[in-house]
């Protein structure tokens, strides 16, 4: 994708510049919101502590060699400021590089549907009338959280990362005091016992297969790493190139430590269908016994803290690809409208009155935190898969590699790893919300022709109308299934 000379005046304006401490807590912010605070549920909800363990050690390997997938592109791309939707674009064509940025994007504002409900879950701790995060009162109070921090961005994208910064900060302290106490209380009796999940009615019973447990956590894991991108989607915006890629590696490293051991920790202090029955937060759950109600009330009003923190960074990541979309031709050009602030107004605008209707939605969902972050994890799929692919792409090509560049076998294999998870993860997903993530990606093919027509553009060339048929195809094959009560989407 080559960059526009009015990309270059945004990167350059000095009010826009992000250091290395920004660009950290972009990627911290983005990843460690609501999704910690429900680990030790969400992670035993199908799977004992030994598969646990295993989808853990699968993820960090995946995730750290997506990690230095980003950390090698931003060095050798460094004409790409979008993320993973350029990388998309640039390796595999314009039609693969749009449902790249259109998954990222529904990934984003259906991930603050999914943190906008966990808050006020948590809210509920406090005040009862809450429920679960999704009555009307709940809905009410989120839509004007939502336009309040619409207002925010709009002022300008240096003062929302500088609050960013702020309750990245703040969310830490909880998970750090959860962390200290849960390794005091920690009791391996407890955590040994029925490590494989198949204590209920004997060998080869119980929770599965090891298998089938360690999918059940694959979208949980996968949950709480997006956002590992969120340096390099401001690439464009940092004072120094080699801050993206260091910024996105140190983030990694420190939310998979706090991950594993808020997860792995809670299996030693509850049994497993204890776990699975707690509300959300459900670390409040495993606190309270151990510590009183102050514990609970402290996680909740740490987890309200940090999914503030990463409503924020996703309204900040969502409102730059459908913007920085719309600058070149992938979106209609009404998106890459900007106010004096320099904040992309209209596609904050799309965003956030996307976020409200499917806060409405979310009353008829009996799981709505689980739901919308599972579809989520889901239609943020083809970023990850491609951007893995197009580092395979240039390493076997060579392109960017000098003669007998060593780094490029390295690359080759980082890149190959990368992708073959990202397609593991599309298989642990599971074929029905597969279906259901069509049904959001099918209105994007009217959008995308719409953005080739203002340019005088076919609107698909070579394989790109056959998927886009199979897209369709898909979308109205999860209809009928909705329809007939097959599958649900709620």
């Amino acid at each position: 994708m080559a960059v526009t000379h009015d990309q270059v005046v945004v990167a350059e304006q000095p009010s826009d510049k992000l250091t290395l401490l920004p660009l950290t807590a972009l990627v911290v912010g983005s990843m460690i919101g609501g999704g910690v605070f429900n680990l030790p549920s969400d992670m035993s909800r199908g799977a004992s502590p030994g598969a646990i363990l295993i989808g853990w050690i699968i993820t960090g390997f995946g995730m750290l060699m997506l990690a230095l997938v980003y950390q090698s592109l931003a060095n050798r791309k460094p004409d790409l400021n979008a993320g993973p939707y350029a990388y998309a674009r640039a390796g595999f064509g314009p039609f693969i590089g749009f449902n790249s940025a259109w998954g990222y994007w529904l990934s984003a504002f259906l991930g603050n549907v999914a943190y906008a409900v966990a808050i006020f879950s948590a809210l509920s701790f406090f005040v009862p009338a809450f429920g679960d995060g999704n009555n009307l009162i709940s809905i009410l109070g989120a839509s004007i959280c939502l336009w309040l921090i619409h207002a925010l961005v709009l002022n300008g994208i240096k003062q929302a990362a500088f609050v960013n910064i702020v309750t990245t900060v703040a969310k830490l302290v909880p998970l750090f005091l959860f962390i200290l106490i849960a390794i005091v209380a920690f009791n391996w009796d407890r955590f040994t016992f029925d490590f494989w999940g198949r204590a209920a009615t004997g060998e080869g019973a119980g929770l599965g297969s090891i298998m089938d447990q360690v999918k059940s956590t694959m979208l949980v894991t996968l949950w709480v790493f997006i956002g590992i991108e969120g340096a390099s989607v401001y690439s464009a915006r940092a004072a120094r190139r080699s801050d993206v890629g260091r910024a996105t590696v140190i983030g990694f490293l420190g939310a998979l430590g706090i991950y594993v051991l808020v997860s792995m920790l809670s299996t030693g202090m509850l049994s497993q269908p204890e776990l699975a029955g707690l509300k959300v937060p459900s670390m409040a759950g495993v606190l309270e016994p151990l510590v009183g109600r102050w514990g609970a009330s402290l996680v909740n009003i740490g987890l309200m803290i940090s999914v503030g923190g990463a409503f924020l960074s996703w309204t900040l990541l969502c409102a730059e690809i459908p913007y920085t979309c719309g600058r070149d031709g992938t979106f209609p050009k009404w998106f890459a409208a900007e106010n004096a602030n320099g904040s992309p107004v209209n596609a904050l605008w799309a965003t956030n009155i996307l976020i409200q209707v499917f806060l409405v939605l979310s009353f008829f969902s009996k799981s709505a935190y689980q739901f919308f972050y599972f579809i989520a994890s889901v239609a943020i799929l083809p970023p990850y898969v491609f951007s893995g692919a197009y580092a395979l792409k240039l390493a076997m090509t060579g392109e960017t590699y000098g003669p007998g560049d060593k780094a490029r076998r390295r690359d080759m294999i980082v890149g190959l790893i990368a992708t073959l998870y990202g397609v593991w993860l599309v298989y642990a997903a599971g074929l029905t919300y597969l279906l259901m993530c069509a049904v959001l990606f099918a209105p994007g093919i009217l959008v995308y022709a719409r953005a080739r027509r203002e340019h005088g553009e076919p609107a698909f060339v070579g394989k790109e109308l056959p998927i886009a048929i199979g897209i369709g195809v898909l979308a109205l094959l999860a209809l009928y299934l909705m329809w007939t009560g097959r599958i649900s989407p709620f």
